[in-house]
C-alpha cells in the first residue's frame, strides 16, 4: 500500500448530543503500519471519535472507509469483524471472571467444551510474548487497575485486530514496562498493523507515534509528522495558547508527623500478604511520594489509611491518635480525604449529579441539612462554588458525573475531597488519563493543599510527576517498602531499581 493510501478513514463525522457539539466535521486519516496518536485535552472529541469507529455511537453524519470500502459500523461486533477494537480507559471485564476467562469471552471457538487448562495456557503464551504477564488464573476483581488493564490489551492481541486503539495505555505502567509496551507497538506496526495511539503524554507520543492528530473542542485542528513537530507546538495546539509552565513544589515541610504506620500487615483480595511490615510518616505540609509497579501494595497502602482494608497486624496513627481499623465515617472525622486511583467507580457515583456528588462527605453537616432533611438551596450553592473555584465545564449541576471529562471528573473530586479543610490527603494516581492543562491544574491543587500544612501522600506510577512534586518518595516492592529517598536524592536509575525489587550497591533497604 503506497504511502498516499489510507487502510483507515474517517471523513467529515459530526456527532451531537444534546446541548453538545462532540464531534464538528472530523477527518482523520489512517495508513497501514503506522502508529497514529490522538491529541487533545479532556472533552475534546476523541474519545467520541473513536466511540463511532469501534460502533459504541452512530454519527449523525460522515463516512467511515476501511481499506478503499465504505462501511457501515453498527456495532462493536461489526467494527470487530471489520478488523478494529479499543482497549477502553474503563475497562469492559468481567469482575466475577478469571482473566482467561475474559479473554475467551464472546469467541466463536470452542463451540461445545471450554477448557480452563487449554484457555489457561494460551493466554500465559500470548502474555509472554508481549512482555506482559498475567495470572490467567486471577479473578479480574482481584486484580489490581494496571494488571486488569493488560487483560483488556491481551484479549484484544489474542484476537488478530488489524486496527488496535489504545486509550491512555500507558497510565498504569512503570518507564521499564512502557518501552516493552512499546516494542510490542513496533513489532505489531512491523505487521501491518494499524495502532491509535490516545495518550495526553507528550514525551511518549514524541517516541512511538508516526504521526499526530490534535484534537480542540471538537475539532481535529492539526495534523503532524512527529519528526516535523515539537512537544511546545503540540502543547500549544491541544489548548489553543501558550502551555503556563508545570507547578513547581515550593512547600516548606514542617517536623510535626501527621500520618504514621508502624509495621503495618495487610491481605490482598486473593488473601496473600500485600503489605509486609510497613512503616512510614508523612510530615505536614509534604509530599511523600510512593513509587512502585502495579501489584505490588500501593492500592493496600492507600485503602488500609482510608479505612477501605484491614490491617492484620502492625498500626496506624493520625496525629498521634490510633486509627487502626476504624469506620470510614471515623477515618474523615480524623481529617482524612482520599482521591481514588478509580475515579468514577469509588471516587464519585456515576449516576448522581454534580451537585449531589459535591456533598457525599458533608451531608449531614449544617447548613447541607437540618436534622434530617437536606437543604437544596445551601446544596446549590456549594455545588456552584466548586464549579466556579475548580473550572469545572458542566452542562448543569444535574448532570450526571460519568458523563464529565475525567478531567472535570477528577477536578469535582478534588473540590470535594479539598473544601473539608482535610489533615492528609491520599492522593492515588490523581492525574492517570488527564490530559496536560488538567494534570497542571491537579498537581496545582495539591501543592497549594501543602502549602496550607496538608499532608499529602501521593500513589503514582510517574516518575516525572513523583520527582517533581514529592518531598520524599518511598519506593513500594512486593509489600515492603524497599527505601525512602528525600528530594535531594533523588535518581531515577536507583528508584526503578528499587521498584523492581534491587537494592543498588550501597543502598540500605528501609533507610
Amino acid at each position: 500500500m503506497n504511502k498516499d493510501t489510507y487502510a483507515l478513514e474517517m471523513r467529515n463525522i459530526t456527532k451531537t448530543f444534546p446541548g453538545v457539539l462532540a464531534n464538528d466535521n472530523i477527518n482523520l486519516q489512517v495508513r497501514k503500519g503506522e502508529i497514529h496518536a490522538l491529541l487533545g485535552e479532556n472533552g475534546a472529541g476523541k474519545s467520541t471519535c473513536m466511540n463511532i469507529l469501534t460502533g459504541l455511537y452512530q454519527a449523525n453524519s460522515g463516512e467511515i472507509w476501511i481499506g478503499g470500502k465504505k462501511v457501515n459500523i453498527k456495532s462493536p461486533h461489526v467494527a470487530l469483524n471489520h478488523g478494529i477494537a479499543m482497549v477502553h480507559q474503563h475497562f469492559r471485564l468481567v469482575k466475577p471472571f478469571t482473566a482467561a476467562e475474559n479473554v475467551f469471552l464472546g469467541l466463536p471457538r470452542p463451540k461445545f467444551f471450554l477448557s480452563q487448562e487449554i484457555m489457561e495456557k494460551e493466554v500465559r503464551e500470548i502474555s509472554r510474548d508481549y512482555g506482559m504477564e498475567i495470572d490467567p488464573q486471577a479473578k479480574i476483581w482481584q486484580l489490581s487497575v494496571g494488571e486488569q488493564q493488560r487483560v483488556e490489551i491481551i484479549k484484544m492481541l489474542y484476537r488478530g485486530v488489524d486496527f488496535l486503539i489504545m486509550d491512555e495505555p500507558t497510565a498504569v505502567l512503570t518507564p521499564t514496562e512502557v518501552q516493552d509496551l512499546f516494542v510490542t507497538l513496533k513489532k505489531m506496526r512491523e505487521m501491518g498493523k494499524s495502532i491509535i495511539f490516545i495518550s495526553h503524554k507528550l514525551d511518549e507520543v514524541m517516541q512511538i507515534a508516526d504521526r499526530i492528530t490534535v484534537f480542540r473542542r471538537g475539532k481535529n485542528v492539526a495534523q503532524r509528522d512527529k519528526d516535523k513537530t515539537s512537544k511546545r507546538e503540540l502543547a500549544s495546539l491541544m489548548v489553543g495558547k501558550e502551555m503556563p509552565p508545570t507547578p513547581e513544589n515550593l512547600s516548606q515541610p514542617g517536623e510535626k508527623v501527621i500520618l504514621s504506620l508502624q509495621n503495618v500487615v495487610a491481605l490482598n483480595d486473593r488473601e496473600q500478604k500485600a503489605l509486609k511490615d510497613v512503616s512510614l510518616e508523612v510530615k505536614e505540609g509534604s509530599i511523600m511520594g510512593i513509587a512502585g509497579v502495579t501489584g505490588n501494595g500501593q492500592r493496600e497502602l492507600a485503602e488500609v489509611i482510608v479505612g477501605l482494608r484491614q490491617v492484620e497486624s502492625g498500626k496506624i496513627f493520625m496525629l498521634e491518635q490510633d486509627i487502626t481499623n476504624k469506620s470510614i465515617y471515623q477515618i474523615i472525622k480524623k481529617g482524612i480525604s482520599f482521591i481514588p486511583e478509580d475515579r468514577m467507580g469509588t471516587g464519585l457515583a456515576p449516576n448522581m449529579g454534580v451537585a449531589e456528588n459535591s456533598i457525599l462527605k458533608e451531608y449531614r453537616q449544617y447548613p447541607l441539612s437540618k436534622g434530617f432533611l437536606l437543604q437544596p438551596a445551601e446544596i446549590i450553592k456549594k455545588a456552584q462554588s466548586f464549579v466556579s473555584s475548580f473550572n469545572i465545564t458542566t452542562a448543569s449541576l444535574d448532570t450526571p458525573s460519568r458523563l464529565l471529562s475525567g478531567g472535570n471528573a477528577q477536578k469535582l473530586l478534588l473540590a470535594r475531597e479539598t473544601s473539608c479543610q482535610p489533615k492528609l490527603i491520599v492522593a492515588s494516581h490523581p492525574t492517570r488519563g488527564l490530559d496536560v492543562n488538567a494534570m497542571n491544574s491537579v498537581r496545582r491543587i495539591l501543592l497549594e493543599q501543602c502549602q496550607q500544612g496538608v499532608a499529602v501522600l501521593l500513589l503514582s506510577e510517574d516518575l516525572d510527576e513523583l520527582m517533581s512534586l514529592s518531598d520524599e518518595i518511598a519506593v513500594l516492592s512486593s509489600g515492603k517498602i524497599m527505601k525512602v529517598l528525600p528530594r535531594q536524592d533523588f535518581n531515577r536509575e536507583e528508584i526503578g531499581l528499587l521498584m523492581s525489587g534491587i537494592s543498588p550497591p550501597g543502598s540500605e533497604v528501609g533507610t
